[in-house]
């Protein structure tokens, strides 16, 4: 059962994360930590983290690394493969669709109508993701609480990417040694 579990969460989150990686970090939480209990919201921030490490998308990087801590190989096979699924039908149909219709004004209204509700997505995600990283938990917004460490490196990571348009893979890697170092300071 556990494998069927991972093909079915795993295709839920590959169908309804449109709009990229950002979009399907939500959908994976639900799956995840909500409903199955899988991973615990620490390990959920190292999956985002790994995932948008590696080469590939997120959902699919997350289904893999999910389903080998839940089921080894085979339910990293599984997972992923449940992850892509959706992916391989939906962009088939909509390539032949699109070159087709290209041209028609209702299907880029239906486009620019998508716009707004994905930015809103990739917005909850990273909102998420930063109160984890800033609070230790998504509801516990307290000065007693900051995690000054993180939120320092989250504010020189974002500085560098917004002003200097700096590589997101130095900055990563810059951010994983300014924690190492950290940590081995007792700051983390």
């Amino acid at each position: 059962m556990t494998l069927l579990d991972l093909f079915l969460s795993f295709l839920q989150t590959g169908l309804f994360s449109v709009g990229g990686g950002y979009v399907a970090i939500p959908l994976i939480r639900s799956q995840t930590v909500d409903v199955h209990g899988w991973l615990t919201e620490a390990e959920l921030m190292d999956l985002a983290t790994i995932a948008e490490m590696t080469p590939g998308p997120i959902v699919v990087n997350g289904a893999t690394f999910v389903g080998l801590k839940i089921a080894g190989v085979p339910g990293a096979l599984v997972a992923t493969f449940g992850a892509i699924l959706p992916s391989l039908i939906i962009v088939s149909l909509l390539a032949h669709i699109y070159r087709r219709f290209r041209e028609m004004p209702l299907l880029q209204s239906v486009l620019a109508s998508l716009r707004p509700a994905v930015v809103a997505l990739i917005a909850a995600a990273g909102i998420n993701m930063l109160l984890q990283v800033a609070f230790g938990g998504r509801n516990a917004v307290a000065l007693a609480n900051a995690r000054w460490a993180g939120i320092a490196l989250f504010a020189a990571a974002f500085f560098a990417l917004r002003k200097w348009k700096a590589n997101p893979i130095l900055i990563m890697a810059l951010c994983g040694a300014g924690g190492l170092l950290l940590g081995l300071a007792g700051a983390f």
